[in-house]
């Protein structure tokens, strides 16, 4: 399909950059041009009548990502997919078959995965939140260039933020904080993470911006001077040691890191001297080091703030020799030392890497190529896999991305890279699992030191291990990666195997009584059950339950299912109806009539009535009534598994009364059981975290065992869900505590 080029006066309306009226008229057998070209007019031409919400036509914007990604140096297909990365979402007609016919499979693929990127959320700690996550990554290892034009997107939709709503723009600029600012430092790409932060930094905290941006600009002549004065006396320095520098030259420090280190030294901006640091840029690496003997004969340089970057560089290719010095006045500078190359790196990363590609151009870019410069992304690739729990992977995932890296040694001299904070616990299992849970003990630069050492740059790590050693539960105290505590965590569940599957047959017990269990968990009913929660055999199952990694409510409701779809008109013989629903582990009725409530549930006012021992919902949870042979009505959870034996005819459309869900002073006694590494103050922690919640506890009892976690029982009095849940949380985030699970049956 050929689109006609657009007509002067259009190009002049919408203010062509100059590169892309170069390649309009320029050479069209070049099919580098030709592909920037075919894919600006038809881009023109879908978005034609459309228009942003600041009332320019819309093809401004993809014109704009085109030029970043064309100033990162990406090649035509990222710089076509700049102009394209619009029209599958904005135009129902256009398919990704449309792209991959007109503008071949790679393009198709760019613009394929930048539609999709665009639809998620990450705002909300949710499972599609997490999901959302491991998708992109995903999509990042098959082609690193699908985040680079997301990220000039990003970008361009930050400088043109000013248009939306307020709420928009704070949804937006703490995602692009939290998110793609962090991305863009993994990359490498330091301009656009600086730009990315400094945008965020203006929408969610607008005076403080205004106020650092006001105070630069008023003292701008003073240190435009003061720097000046360096400038002159390093180059002089260089010149006569025979470095002709390419540039030596003073910037100020992005809004968003001098506002960073007010917060975290808790210093006004008066107490903040560094707010400019110095760059040279050489010629050679070897020049890099006499440069910096240049700078410390000139200058005195602060102890401990010198870092080699050049010989030890970041993951994201990042190389630069840093050196803090005492300037003039007294006042600390930041000096960074690098060649022009490794400047380019500093500023568009991954993206400059691809100009100096012997190979030629970026199109294989993929994660097996230049995995050895994507060492973070193939090991968020690996432990993104194990964990199933969404909070805790988003939670890992933005550490993951925020940390820096600490820089360590194998006695063989080969170089890890760890989350900073990490322990000789990490590094054994980066080396392999298998070391992890053999280790025995780790020297340090020859030393032996405990197992929650904090390693340091350059220290040499040696793991010794055992065949008779294997992981302790305390290491979740302090191991800094996720794919160490996930690894601690299934050797746990793997060698507790037996007692997991005890306990996953002692909650099912409960759920459905011991006559018949046995034969249930051996019949083919049970094997679907276990396949529907992802599990290969029902013993797989009764581990995951016993550990907790399921819940006995998710095994009942897929039996449920299962006994509904084959049964439908047959009661399971293993389930006895009227004990399951009048089981004597009834909850006592603690709620107190006051302000005239005397009914909580309305529905069955004058009746009878008690909450299920089986479930025991609470207000907030969809509840129904079961008329009882002997003891009136019986209150079950919406979602019981009991009820699946019940006739219809015995139901009673109940809920619970609004007055009731809002009385303080009203509570039920719901059971958990927390497990815990045994440690002197856990149960101390737990109740004390209880009262500060103001939750009584009206039961507690402690089983331990030597080498296994505590099991702590409590009887809570909650108000209703939201209070559990909420509660159950806190107790979760508790150091220590492995995991919480309400319990529906009493003993």
């Amino acid at each position: 399909m050929t689109i006609a080029t657009p007509t002067k006066d259009k190009q002049k309306k919408i203010h062509l950059p100059e590169w892309l009226n170069k390649c309009m008229i320029g050479d069209q057998d070049d099919p580098n041009n030709s592909l920037i070209c075919k894919a600006f007019e038809y881009a023109y031409k879908l978005h034609e009548g459309q228009y942003r919400k600041s009332g320019e036509a819309y093809i401004i914007h993809p014109i704009a990502v085109a030029e970043l990604l064309r100033d990162l140096g990406g090649d035509a297909e990222m710089i076509a997919a700049g102009f394209l990365h619009d029209v599958v979402e904005d135009n129902e007609d256009i398919t990704p078959d449309h792209i991959e016919e007109l503008f071949g499979s790679n393009v198709r693929q760019l613009v394929e995965a930048v539609t999709k990127l665009s639809k998620f959320n990450f705002s909300n700690k949710t499972e599609r939140q997490a999901e959302n996550f491991r998708r992109m990554f995903l999509a990042m290892a098959q082609d690193i260039r699908v985040i680079v034009v997301k990220l000039a997107d990003r970008l361009h939709n930050m400088r043109t933020l000013d248009f939306l709503p307020s709420e928009k723009q704070k949804l937006i600029a703490t995602e692009t904080k939290e998110i793609f600012a962090p991305l863009a430092n993994r990359l490498g790409m330091w301009q656009f993470k600086w730009e990315l932060e400094d945008l965020s930094f203006k929408y969610l905290h607008s005076q403080e911006y205004g106020n650092i941006r006001s105070l630069i600009a008023e003292r701008r002549s003073d240190r435009e001077a003061r720097i000046n004065q360096v400038i002159d006396i390093i180059t002089k320095g260089l010149h006569k040691s025979n470095i002709n520098p390419i540039e030596v030259k003073g910037r100020p420090k992005h809004l968003y890191g001098i506002y960073e280190k007010m917060q975290r030294q808790k210093k006004e901006f008066d107490q903040i001297f560094d707010i400019a640091a110095l760059r040279v840029i050489v010629n050679t690496k070897q020049e890099c080091y006499q440069a910096l003997a240049v700078v410390h004969d000139a200058f005195r340089p602060i102890p401990g703030r010198f870092k080699d970057y050049i010989g030890l560089p970041k993951p994201n290719l990042y190389q630069s020799l840093h050196t803090t010095v005492v300037s003039l006045n007294g006042r600390p500078l930041e000096i960074q030392i690098r060649t022009l190359e490794m400047h380019h790196i500093a500023e568009y990363g991954i993206a400059a890497h691809w100009k100096y590609k012997e190979a030629g151009n970026s199109q294989n870019a993929n994660l097996s190529n230049d995995e050895q410069k994507f060492t973070w992304l193939r090991q968020l690739l690996d432990w993104q896999k194990d964990l199933k729990d969404a909070e805790e992977y988003v939670d890992n995932l933005k550490e993951n991305l925020f940390d820096d890296d600490v820089y360590v040694f194998t006695p063989q001299g080969a170089l890890i890279s760890l989350n900073r904070g990490a322990t000789p616990v990490d590094f054994a299992y980066r080396i392999h699992t298998e070391v992890g849970n053999h280790m025995k003990g780790a020297k340090v630069n020859g030393r032996w030191l405990p197992m929650d050492h904090i390693l340091q740059n350059g220290d040499i790590v040696e793991i010794i291990t055992a065949n008779n050693a294997h992981p302790s539960l305390d290491w979740l105290n302090f191991v800094k990666t996720p794919s160490a505590r996930n690894r601690i965590r299934q050797w746990y569940k793997l060698s507790h195997r037996d007692e997991n599957i005890a306990r996953g047959r002692e909650l099912l017990e409960k759920e459905l009584g011991k006559n018949g269990l046995e034969s249930l968990l051996k019949s083919d009913t049970m094997m679907k059950v276990a396949q529907k929660c992802n599990f290969h055999k029902v013993d797989d199952l009764l581990v995951a339950l016993g550990y907790g990694e399921i819940t006995s409510t998710q095994v009942i409701n897929r039996l449920r299912d299962e006994n509904k779809q084959h049964q439908p008109d047959t009661k399971p013989s293993t389930l006895q109806e009227e004990t399951l629903l009048t089981s004597t582990h009834t909850t006592h009725k603690t709620y107190k009539e006051i302000d005239g409530t005397k009914y909580p549930i309305a529905g069955i006012e004058g009746l009878e009535y008690h909450i299920a021992g089986c479930c025991r919902p609470l207000p907030g949870e969809s509840i129904v009534g079961v008329v009882t042979h002997q003891r009136g009505i019986s209150i079950h959870h919406h979602d019981c598994p009991n009820l699946a034996n019940v006739k219809g005819d015995r139901f009673i459309p109940v809920k619970w009364n609004n007055n009731q869900q809002s009385n303080r002073a009203v509570t039920y006694p719901v059971d958990v059981v927390v497990e815990t590494i045994d440690r002197v103050g856990i149960l101390r922690d737990i109740l004390g975290r209880l009262s500060d919640y103001h939750v009584n506890v009206s039961n507690a009892s402690v089983k331990t065992d030597f080498g296994k976690p505590a099991l702590i029982s409590l009887t809570l009095d909650v108000r209703d869900s939201e209070q559990l849940s909420n509660v159950m949380q806190k107790i979760r985030n508790i150091s220590d505590v492995l995991n919480i699970r309400r319990i529906s049956d009493v003993n």
